[in-house]
């Protein structure tokens, strides 16, 4: 049995790593690479458990999740200007019903 003062743990532990969003970075590389991102929380409704699916980036060892949204915009943006490196993101709304996402390109 492995054993530790709640003192000692308390001490040592890191809770667990939420992922933020892509709008809190400063600016992001087009070069990042996207990964598959999935977990498990109750629904609020059924109560029952189910898998959310989302595509993120990492930097810095921190997981920023990215909406499809900012994909499309981004899409759209790469097709009349395939140059573009970087980009922000820039958030309005709070809920998700009301959240909006611009993507804008930042020229070097």
């Amino acid at each position: 049995m492995n054993m530790s003062k709640i003192s000692e743990f308390a001490k040592d532990y890191e809770p667990q790593q939420a992922t933020k969003n892509i709008s809190d970075l400063k600016e992001v590389s087009t070069d990042l690479e996207l990964i598959d991102d999935e977990f498990e929380l109750i629904d609020k409704v059924t109560k029952l458990p189910k898998i959310i699916k989302q595509k993120i980036i990492v930097v810095g060892g921190e997981n920023y999740r990215v909406p499809i949204t900012v994909i499309q915009q981004l899409k759209i943006l790469l097709e009349d200007n395939p140059e573009i490196k970087k980009f922000k993101v820039k958030k309005s709304g709070t809920t998700k019903d009301d959240t909006r996402y611009q993507v804008i390109p930042i020229m070097d």
